[in-house]
């Protein structure tokens, strides 16, 4: 609900700030007194398009700003949570600023926000009835859910959502198992190939870096076989010059033969010549081992070697790493496992497909009866409606065709959309094409009193829905619009008393010039009005310029009759 609308330096509004509230209410005036002012600026709050035309003359900049109360369920606290935007503590504000220069921001809850956006929460928010406006209800597009609302069925049309999702991703995991099939007999004998080329290749984790290291260490023979040889020699010695242990033992023999006579001053150096002896043994016994070892053998380096580049040359031929070659092995045996079993498995998927396809055909065709059945309703519910404002000769109708199989969908078979004839005979056709003006906003009305309750939108705006009807028909478009404010907030731009009356909110739009006489300035006010003033002001409008006792008395009777 609307509970504030700011205006600043709009077209020829300077400052208005206007508070609002629920029920039915009403805004009149002087034809030209700026009434579509008032709706063009509300436009710009809602994200409707901005130029710069509706800064008033001499101002930088105008604004709009609107506060709309609402639960913590509306679809537009969705939008902000969506879009990771906070939410108001006492509602949500829209605002927009135009500048002199056509350029304009847009903000929701004092974020910044694009057009776009501003424009999504404002069609949460409010729905327009205008004169020449096909927003709404003459949108197709949501003719199927507001007949779905009508009759109860959102519960079930969201069934069918999930319905048709299992159904779509049953068919899909089918055919792409199809595809996968179809390409893998196609590719049978390469597979088989590949398949027997890996086997007998036999690929093992961490082969390469095993093979890398081997190679790096053959290739080295010749260098590792100098470097032993020269520390067997350094360590054994040359032809008579004896070896590190014999030069060792002669050295403990030369000690030992006087050691009993030295009184154990040769004690440190024996012990020491027998430890290095020991270490000349073991170093001697590490080279043989090392030696061992290595197996410095040509042929081995040429098979490491055949090894390695076998590996790699598979690797480049597949364009996977040497690493990946033993999962790939497994893929094309999965691959060719899948080819074999391909029968039972299409055969499992297709039927779960057609059982997903069944449950959701079954769903949409007892929807698409429970939508013509309502559509019946819907039709006979308006058609009460329309004659007492003054379209007894129209016809309303609610189609509901069905689709090909091809494009069903989400929300079911059919295409739902509301039809109308407004002369006896005439063929139907759709709601934005069948009238214009006031004709239009009464087929609005009608409808939007049947369907009370049932869109997002808690505030309903009608411009001049009563445009061409007087005396009972515009009483009975204000009863009608009282009746609809029952559920949802309406504000309705007039010009018959009849409505005027039913208001429970009233202001008047009205031009006043002000300024110095050369430089005199035009402006738009919209005031509120108390009692006294609401019957003045259906007083003018029963009697025009000169207003009289009679049309006075006249008004208290239309105020009385509104209660």
């Amino acid at each position: 609900m609307l509970t504030n609308l700011s205006i600043r330096d709009i077209v020829l509004i300077e400052r208005l700030e206007l508070q609002s509230g629920p029920g039915l209410g009403v805004l009149t005036g002087e034809t030209g007194a700026g009434k579509s002012i008032l709706l063009d600026a509300l436009g710009l709050a809602l994200g409707r398009r901005a130029d710069a035309g509706l800064v008033r003359n001499g101002a930088a900049q105008g604004s709009v700003s609107a506060r709309f109360e609402v639960d913590a369920k509306h679809p537009a606290n969705a939008i902000l949570d969506e879009q990771g935007l906070e939410a108001g503590e006492d509602g949500i504000v829209l605002r927009r600023v135009v500048t002199a220069d056509g350029k304009s921001r847009a903000f929701a809850n004092d974020q910044p926000v694009s057009v776009a956006l501003l424009r999504r929460l404002g069609d949460t928010l409010v729905e327009i009835h205008g004169q020449n406006d096909e927003q709404g209800l003459t949108d197709s597009s949501i003719h199927r859910a507001l007949l779905d609302d009508y009759a109860g069925l959102a519960k079930d049309a969201a069934a069918l959502k999930g319905l048709h999702r299992a159904f779509r991703e049953a068919e899909s995991a089918w055919r792409e198992a199809e595809a996968q099939a179809e390409q893998a007999r196609r590719d049978e004998d390469y597979l088989r190939h590949v398949a027997a080329e890996l086997d007998e290749l036999a690929p093992q984790e961490g082969e390469e870096e095993e093979l890398a290291a081997k190679r790096g260490l053959l290739q080295a023979g010749e260098k590792l076989a100098a470097a032993m040889q020269e520390a067997e020699a350094a360590l054994h010695g040359g032809s008579g010059s004896g070896g590190v242990e014999q030069r060792l033992r002669a050295c403990m023999r030369a000690l030992e033969r006087v050691a009993d006579k030295a009184s154990g001053q040769f004690d440190a150096a024996l012990a020491a010549a027998s430890a290095a002896l020991d270490q000349a043994a073991e170093l001697s016994s590490r080279l043989e081992e090392t030696a061992r070892a290595l197996e410095l053998d040509p042929q081995k380096l040429e098979r490491v070697e055949e090894r390695l580049f076998a590996l790699r040359a598979a690797a480049r031929k597949h364009n996977v790493a040497v690493a990946a070659l033993p999962a790939l092995a497994e893929d094309f045996h999965a691959r060719i496992r899948a080819l074999e079993n391909q029968s039972a498995d299409l055969s499992r998927l297709k039927a779960a497909t057609e059982q997903a396809r069944a449950a959701y055909h079954a769903r949409a065709e007892a929807l698409s009866a429970a939508r013509r059945k309502a559509a019946a309703k819907l039709d006979k519910a308006v058609a009460a409606e329309l004659a007492p404002l003054k379209l007894g000769a129209a016809k309303f109708t609610t189609a509901v065709d069905t689709l090909p199989e091809a494009q069903w969908g989400p929300d079911g078979a059919d295409r739902v959309t509301f039809l109308a004839a407004t002369n006896q005979g005439g063929a139907p056709g759709s709601l934005a094409k069948i009238a214009s003006g006031g004709e239009l906003s009464r087929f609005m009305l009608a409808l939007r009193v049947v369907l009370a309750g049932r869109g997002d939108a808690g505030t309903l705006i009608f411009d001049e829905v009563d445009r061409g009807v007087g005396g009972a028909t515009a009483a009975a478009v204000g009863e009608r619009l009282a009746k609809l404010a029952g559920g949802v907030q309406v504000l309705v731009v007039t010009h018959s008393p009849q409505v005027a009356a039913k208001g429970i909110l009233h202001w008047r739009i009205a031009k006043r010039e002000t300024g110095p006489a050369k430089a005199r300035t035009t402006l738009t006010d919209v005031s509120p009005l108390d009692a006294d003033q609401r019957r003045e002001e259906i007083a003018r409008m029963l009697a025009g310029a000169t207003i009289t006792d009679a049309a006075r008395a006249a008004a208290d009777d239309l105020l009385a009759q509104a209660g």
